[in-house]
């Protein structure tokens, strides 16, 4: 029991007790080549953030062993990501003050937050919580995301820098440095030619990484060139382990980064959660959500703890992890391990690590989270999650990075609201030798309603927001049908909850009917749905002799007659 217990709660256990010999090769294989992608990638996103690119190196190490061990997916691999980075940067730079330091103490707390808030969020079992991020969305959050990131790093590609005032200040200023000759000819040479080689090996598709060719190839430049007095250069690390580094903070810094910490943690497990599901499904695995909460959390405590900051599951090098024959989280260690390697024996090879070639590299992953292709479907599709993608980028760009997650927020919930408040509603009738009762809008040659009956259905629950509009159209729909109406049907089957609010409106209905001699029944009414309004008190209004198992059923009780038109079958079933 104990050993089932501890297997739960630390998945690598279990997976390290069953580990298979054919395994070990994939994933050391994996590790080298995620490596090569991990060590530019997490320095060009921690300077992204505003720290010193040695964070980014610490937030790659910490996460991938902590995660082997308490992190339920076999696949992920956690390190710091393109749609974070900006958001720790608009979360810890107000409050460093100019301080690097300062701005190390705070990336570190801020993930130990966004850890905590995940770790009780997977023991309460609040996987749930990606929903409130729905797909339109998400893809203009990240859209948005993608455009702020290529903005601030134009400036380190072309050789100078500008101020981190937000997207459009940063846009002005990339352009005014441009305009006024503040590009570096060298730094913008070894700059766009570091990207152009990553493209093109990327649509080349050539097993040999672009990232790291561009990487040697830009190292070799400055070296060879002599540049590293003229263009900015990484330098050169500082040797030793990852440590602690949250020194000179207090509870004031707490207070000022729980909200932000809060909204890195919906976007992490969102993102993390959806790449995870996705490539388990691939493999024929199952991941918890909860339980990815609670791994996502307890390694981002870790990083945060030495000298980290908040990191999620990297949609760039798990997808390279499962195409270099990853087998499990052993390919997390194996680079761990091969980044540590790197920092302890050779930290002078990024003495001459041109700070173009890092811009080069975020620039080249986050232009991968540009989805024009999906926002052009959504506009075929569905021309309403269109416009909401396109509100939630500019949500973004005008409010900012941290703002856009409550406006992305608001905006999934707003739909919710909207589709539930004016949902798709029907008046159904039998169409000749079709068995059941179909919605006559979609059958105008041939449907034609159950005389003296008027059958109504309604595609959503029944709340505050639409109770009026449901009764409302459902008194129009019965004047519509003349004076000779004298029941109607609510094919309830659709609806699967009544607030207080509905309720008075379906009151008010029924009273609204009985005044004109018309009965109001219900057929395939939901048990909780009848138990509800039990509980509001309405089991003498609605007794039972009021609900029908089905609509047909309904139709022959207040009729008195069958079908003719099937044979003598009865229509037992809705479309």
């Amino acid at each position: 029991m104990a050993a089932t217990a501890l297997e739960s709660a630390a998945p690598g256990i279990r997976l390290a007790r069953r580990y298979r010999r054919a395994w070990l090769w994939p994933d050391v294989r994996a590790g080298l080549v995620v490596t090569a992608l991990m060590i530019p990638a997490g320095m060009g996103y921690a300077t992204v953030a505003g720290l010193p690119p040695v964070t980014g190196l610490y937030a790659s190490i910490v996460p991938l062993v902590a995660y082997a061990v308490f992190g339920p997916s076999r696949i992920l691999v956690l390190a710091p990501d393109s749609a974070l980075a900006p958001i720790i940067a608009a979360s810890i730079l107000p409050l460093a003050a100019g301080s690097q330091t300062r701005a190390v103490a705070l990336a570190g707390l801020l993930a130990v937050l966004v850890g905590a808030f995940l770790l009780v969020g997977g023991l309460l079992r609040l996987g749930f919580v990606t929903d409130l991020l729905s797909k339109p969305v998400r893809v203009g959050y990240l859209n948005a995301i993608a455009l702020i990131v290529i903005v601030s790093q134009v400036p380190k590609l072309l050789g100078f820098s500008v101020g981190r005032d937000g997207a459009w200040a940063a846009l002005e200023g990339a352009w005014t440095g441009v305009a006024d000759g503040g590009v570096v000819p060298a730094a913008a040479a070894v700059g766009v030619g570091s990207l152009a080689v990553i493209l093109v090996l990327r649509r080349w598709r050539t097993p040999l990484p672009g990232v790291l060719v561009a990487v040697v190839l830009g190292m070799l430049a400055v070296w060879l060139g002599g540049l590293a007095q003229t263009i900015p250069v990484v330098g050169a690390l500082p040797q030793g382990l990852p440590a602690p580094a949250l020194g000179a903070l207090g509870w004031a810094d707490v207070g000022e980064l729980l909200a932000p910490a809060a909204g890195i943690a919906l976007v992490a497990f969102t993102d993390s959660a959806v790449l995870s599901r996705t490539l388990a499904a691939r493999r024929g695995e199952t991941v918890s959500g909860s339980a990815e909460m609670r791994g996502i959390g307890l390694a981002n405590i870790a990083t945060g703890a030495l000298g980290g900051f908040p990191v999620s599951g990297s949609s760039s090098r798990t997808p390279v992890a499962q195409d270099a024959g990853s087998r499990t989280q052993l390919t997390g260690v194996v680079s761990a391990l091969l980044v540590l390697l790197f920092m302890l024996v050779v930290p002078d090879l990024t003495r001459y690590l041109p700070d173009a070639t890092l811009a080069a590299v975020v620039i080249a992953a986050v232009l991968t989270l540009i989805d024009v292709r999906t926002l052009a479907s959504l506009w075929r599709i569905n021309k309403v999650d269109a416009l909401v993608s396109v509100v939630a980028l500019a949500g973004v760009l005008v409010f900012g990075v941290l703002e856009g997650i409550v406006v992305a927020i608001v905006l999934s919930l707003l739909t919710f609201v909207n589709r539930s408040w004016r949902p798709y509603r029907a008046q159904l009738g039998r169409v000749p030798g079709l068995r059941g009762y179909h919605d006559l809008s979609r059958h105008p040659d041939h449907g034609a309603p159950v005389p003296g009956v008027v059958i109504v259905r309604f595609d959503a629950p029944l709340f505050f927001a639409n109770g009026a509009i449901f009764d409302d159209w459902v008194r129009a729909t019965v004047a519509h049908g003349g004076t000779d109406v004298h029941t109607v049907i609510l094919a309830a089957e659709p609806i699967t909850g009544i607030d207080t609010t509905a309720f008075d409106e379906l009151t008010e209905l029924d009273d609204y009917l009985a005044a004109h001699g018309i009965r109001l029944v219900f057929a395939e009414a939901k048990g909780p749905v009848k138990d509800t309004l039990v509980r509001y008190g309405a089991a003498d209004r609605f007794p039972p002799e009021r609900f029908f198992p089905t609509v047909g059923a309904a139709v022959d009780e207040v009729t008195g007659t069958r079908r003719d038109d099937l044979g003598g079958a009865s229509g037992a079933s809705m479309r």
